[in-house]
C-alpha cells in the first residue's frame, strides 16, 4: 500500500493530492491513508499536508522501494513484484523461502542490508547498508533443467549493460559471474536451481552490486580484489537508475532464453566484454587446480579452454572456479 501511494504522489508530481482522491484510488479510508502517510515520513519522505488540499511528496529517500523504481521500470512482469526489506540475512535465502510458497516470474527480493550476504563457494558478500544493490530474481522458466546455467550469463550482460548505459563504460565480465572494472570485483552473481528431473520449480538468481561504498567500507583484504562503482567513477550513482536499468536489460536476455532456449544475445556480449578471452587461467575443480587457456565462450554458454597438451575442454558455469595465474583476473 505505501508503494501504491509513493507512486500516486509521483505521478502527481508537485501537486497536491487530496486525502479523499487516494483513498477512492486505494480502497482504504482517509483514516488508513493518514497512518500510511505518517508511516513514509517516518522512512524519510518529505511530504507536505494541508488540510484543504491534501498531501505533496516533496523529497524521497535513497530506497529500492516499487514506489521509488517505478518511473524507470519499462519491463512488462520483472520487478512489478518487489518485496522491499530494510534489513535481512541473505535476498537469496528469502527468495527461496517465497519461491516455494508461491510467486509470479519475475519477484525480486532487495534489501538495503544484508547480515549474511553470499557469494559463490560459500564466500562473504560484503553489504553495508543503503551503499549497493543487493537483490535476488525469482525466475520459473519452462526449460530442460540442463539450460539452468546459462541464467547466469545473462546476469552478467544484464548487469554490464546497465552499467553502460548509466555511462560506465570501462567494466568487463569475468565469466561467468563477475563484473570488473581495473582487474577488481565490482558486482557478482549467484545462481541457485530447485528442479526435478525433467523440469524446473524455481531459479533464484542473487546479484550484489557495490554501488556506493567507500573505500574503508572494505576490509584490507577485499580492498584488493574489489571495488565499488563510487570509487572508480569518484561520484555516488543513483541506485533507483541501476536498479531500473539491471532489471530493464534483463527481461528481453531472458525472454529470448525461455522463449528457445538460446541466448544469441546475452553470448554476443559476453564474448565482447570478456575480460578471460585469450588469457591463461587456473581452473578450480573441487581439490584440483590445472592451467589453461581460455579461448572462446560457446553458443550454449560454457567457456572453451584449451590446455596445455592441446586438448579443448568445454567448461560449464559452477564446474569450476576461474583465476588468472597470478591473481584475482591477472595472468
Amino acid at each position: 500500500m505505501k508503494d501504491k501511494i509513493v507512486v500516486l504522489l509521483k505521478e502527481k508530481k508537485n501537486e497536491f493530492l487530496s486525502g479523499e482522491e487516494l483513498s477512492i484510488s486505494l480502497g482504504v479510508t482517509r483514516a488508513a491513508i493518514w497512518k500510511y502517510i505518517n508511516t513514509l515520513r517516518e522512512e524519510g519522505y518529505n511530504i507536505e499536508s494541508s488540510p484543504k488540499k491534501g498531501y505533496k511528496l516533496l523529497e524521497s529517500p535513497d530506497v529500492l522501494t516499487f514506489g521509488e523504481i517505478h518511473n524507470f521500470l519499462n519491463t512488462k512482469f520483472l520487478g512489478r513484484n518487489l518485496i522491499h526489506y530494510e534489513s535481512i540475512d541473505s535476498t537469496n535465502i528469502k527468495a527461496k523461502e517465497i519461491a516455494r510458497e508461491g510467486c509470479s516470474d519475475g519477484t525480486v527480493v532487495i534489501s538495503e542490508y544484508q547480515s549474511s550476504g553470499k557469494g559463490r563457494l560459500g564466500r562473504q558478500w560484503v553489504s553495508p547498508k543503503g551503499k549497493g544493490i543487493w537483490m535476488s530474481i525469482i525466475l520459473k522458466p519452462d526449460v530442460d533443467p540442463s539450460f539452468a546455467s546459462k541464467i547466469t550469463l545473462i546476469g552478467a550482460a544484464s548487469v554490464l549493460k546497465a552499467m553502460n548505459n548509466l555511462g560506465i563504460n570501462n567494466c568487463s565480465i569475468k565469466w561467468p559471474n563477475d563484473i570488473v572494472i581495473n582487474n577488481k570485483k565490482v558486482s557478482g552473481i549467484l545462481t541457485e536451481m530447485s528442479a526435478e528431473l525433467t523440469r524446473i520449480n524455481h531459479i533464484v538468481i542473487g546479484i550484489g552490486i557495490n554501488v556506493n561504498i567507500d573505500v574503508e567500507d572494505f576490509s584490507k583484504e577485499l580492498k584488493a580484489i574489489a571495488t565499488s562503482l563510487k570509487i572508480e567513477k569518484n561520484k555516488s550513482i543513483d541506485r533507483k537508475m541501476l536498479l531500473a536499468e539491471v532489471l530493464n536489460s534483463f527481461e528481453p536476455y531472458y525472454e529470448e532464453f525461455i522463449h528457445n532456449g538460446h541466448i544469441p544475445s546475452t553470448i554476443d556480449l559476453c564474448r565482447e566484454n570478456s575480460i578471460l578471452l585469450q588469457k591463461e587461467i587456473q581452473c578450480i575443480r573441487g581439490n584440483s587446480i590445472f592451467r589453461a587457456k581460455a579461448i572462446d565462450i560457446s553458443d550454449n554458454g560454457e567457456l572453451i579452454v584449451e590446455l596445455p597438451d592441446g586438448k579443448i575442454e568445454h567448461i560449464v558455469s559452477g564446474e569450476v572456479s576461474i583465476r588468472g595465474l597470478y591473481g584475482y583476473v591477472d595472468s
